[in-house]
């Protein structure tokens, strides 16, 4: 039985509504998947822009961290160099109230000569030379001749040999000392300080840890003890 024309035309509309229904489906599916692919992908992006997010915090946290770190690190210092600074300017303020005070023995003149006394006698026995210069205090320049009367036989004595002592009558040591002397060799080049600066600063160093220790306490540092 032939087809008619409205029976083609019926055909023809069904076949193109079910290729328009299968195109439709077929866009729907691709939309879905380019959907989900889009999805995925945004989902990836957002995680690895997320990583990268927490990477870079991680890292601005650490370099923070290390930061104040170091800020902590430069403060203590700065505060620990302020309290050496204040322990050393304490320590010179003491050794200056004893260079004062040192002042105050050449006054005597019974204590100072005794010292005199001892401070020469030393020198000889450091030096052992069979000349020896003195320089001292133009002021102090009869006390010392004084002094000498007594302890070069003392010298003698004790070592079984002469001296020849003299007093340097060009180059005295300087008025403002606190007093003391200086001894040398015949040609100078070997050299007894025994001014009361000097002898101040021999047991000022010597005893420089006993000081520190009675003015600030035992060093919590300090592993081993004499």
């Amino acid at each position: 039985m032939a087809l008619t024309d409205a029976d083609v035309q019926k055909q023809i509309k069904h076949m193109m509504a079910f290729i328009e229904q299968e195109a439709k489906e077929k866009v729907e599916e691709i939309e879905a998947k380019a959907d989900e692919e889009f999805n995925i992908e945004k989902g990836r992006l957002v995680q690895t822009q997320r990583v990268k997010m927490m990477e870079y915090f991680e890292k601005k946290e650490k370099q923070i961290e290390q930061h104040k770190k170091i800020q902590m690190s430069n403060l203590r210092n700065q505060a620990r160099l302020k309290v050496l600074k204040a322990r050393d300017d304490m320590i010179v303020d003491l050794l200056n109230v004893a260079r004062q005070r040192l002042a105050e023995i050449a006054k005597n003149p019974a204590t100072y000569s005794k010292l005199l006394e001892g401070l020469l006698l030393q020198g000889f026995y450091q030096l052992l030379e069979p000349k020896v210069i003195i320089r001292c205090r133009q002021q102090d320049v009869e006390v010392i001749q004084a002094a000498l009367h007594k302890i070069i036989p003392v010298y003698k004595e004790a070592v079984k040999r002469n001296i020849d002592v003299k007093i340097d009558p060009e180059r005295h040591l300087p008025s403002n000392i606190c007093g003391g002397v200086e001894l040398y060799n015949d040609n100078g080049k070997i050299k007894v300080s025994n001014t009361l600066e000097s002898r101040l600063e021999l047991i000022a160093h010597q005893m420089m840890p006993e000081i520190r220790e009675k003015l600030f306490g035992p060093n919590p540092n300090r592993k081993f003890m004499d």
